[in-house]
């Protein structure tokens, strides 16, 4: 990629506490991004979910450590910006994104039949869902009157009942990072971005800060049935994280998660260009509601978790005269921005084009302990 550190940089630049991973020689390292340049802290802090779990991680990402360079220098080396963390995804945490995951289900995977089925489930459903709290008395009567005319869904289940949709997208060290090729599959003919904020999760269950993620759907095969779900959302290369995990601290809250805004570009070869843009205050379920839903009593995860929150974003444009609507081609270049947390850029190959991925945990484990830093 092409872009300045200032390009990928949130608005406020290095003002935050903020920490990636970068591939060196010895290693994937972890790094903090600062003012003086990129400084990697891999002794104090063998992995991001070490950080995550320490006690206080904004002052262990203030660990001096060794300067590697400036921004610009090591951009082209930088990974997802976590590691150990499961990966983890909320589904249908936004209404509009609701009425497409229905329009894909009463579809059968057809985007040639998209538009008529809006028009028809419009009819059916009869309520504004974006005022309908998930759970609620009025959810419940909702779905009493939808079951009996017969238009109740596993969707509508997850978007308005009182469990929220909560799925693995990847396992650990599966996700990429900014500047990588992210993977469609070739038998997929409707898919797209899935612009989110990504939390970053503790194994105590507490949210230390935020990401950018895009949790790529294959709108087509989630579309022919709810268990093709793992098909369409867990391929090589199908999620990308980044370009860095900002942390909390007196510069950024969880009401900053809460009030953030997404912004999408799809640059095409084809000269094609779709903008959109995703509001958290919009959201059905507050992050910490989602994250309760994900960890807790009954599910933990030790080297806590990655949980993207969602997407109001569902593209409808046409790409092509007499097309069917949006889906992604070979060689767009995607780009997530928000304010606060920078701009994550990929560009689009087909999954088996993609190297494969063959760096995982194990690998990981006997790379640090090579290089003396497990204790």
């Amino acid at each position: 990629m092409s872009a300045s550190p200032n390009e990928i940089l949130p608005e406020d630049g290095t003002a935050g506490t903020l920490v990636g991973r970068v591939r060196r020689k010895e290693g994937p390292s972890v790094v903090a991004i600062r003012a003086e340049g990129v400084f990697d802290i891999t002794q104090a802090a063998p992995t991001v979910a070490d950080l995550c779990n320490a006690p206080d991680p904004v002052a262990l990402a203030r660990t001096a450590g060794d300067r590697i360079g400036s921004l610009q220098e090591v951009m082209g080396s930088l990974l997802a910006p976590v590691d150990l963390q499961v990966l983890k995804a909320a589904g249908v945490t936004f209404a509009v994104s609701l009425l497409e995951r229905l329009i894909e289900e009463h579809a059968k995977g057809d985007p040639g039949r998209a538009e008529q089925v809006r028009g028809e489930l419009n009819s059916i459903i009869g309520a504004d869902v974006t005022t309908i709290k998930p759970g609620s008395a009025e959810a419940d009567a909702l779905k009493k009157t939808l079951m009996a005319r017969g238009a109740w869904s596993p969707y509508l289940e997850v978007g308005i009942g009182p469990y929220a949709e909560i799925f693995t997208k990847a396992p650990p060290m599966a996700a990429v990072g900014y500047g990588a090729e992210i993977g469609i599959r070739s038998d997929s003919d409707w898919n797209n971005p899935e612009p989110e904020v990504t939390l970053i999760v503790s194994a105590a269950g507490k949210i230390v800060g935020a990401t950018l993620g895009n949790d790529v759907n294959l709108r087509d095969l989630e579309g022919r049935s709810a268990l093709l779900l793992g098909i369409a959302k867990d391929n090589n290369a199908s999620c990308s994280i980044g370009p860095f995990v900002r942390l909390f601290d007196k510069t950024f809250t969880l009401d900053d998660v809460r009030q953030a805004k997404v912004d999408l570009e799809v640059t095409g070869p084809d000269q094609f260009r779709l903008r959109g843009s995703s509001d958290l205050s919009k959201i059905s379920r507050d992050p910490l509601e989602l994250v309760a839903a994900a960890m807790g009593k009954t599910h933990q995860y030790p080297d806590g978790m990655a949980l993207m929150t969602g997407t109001l974003f569902a593209p409808t444009e046409q790409r092509t005269p007499g097309g069917h609507g949006f889906t992604h081609m070979v060689g767009d270049l995607v780009s997530i921005r928000s304010p606060k947390l920078g701009t994550l850029t990929n560009k689009v190959n087909h999954c088996e084009k993609i190297a494969p991925w063959t760096f995982g945990v194990s690998a990981l484990m006997r790379n640090l302990a090579g290089r003396g830093l497990l204790k």
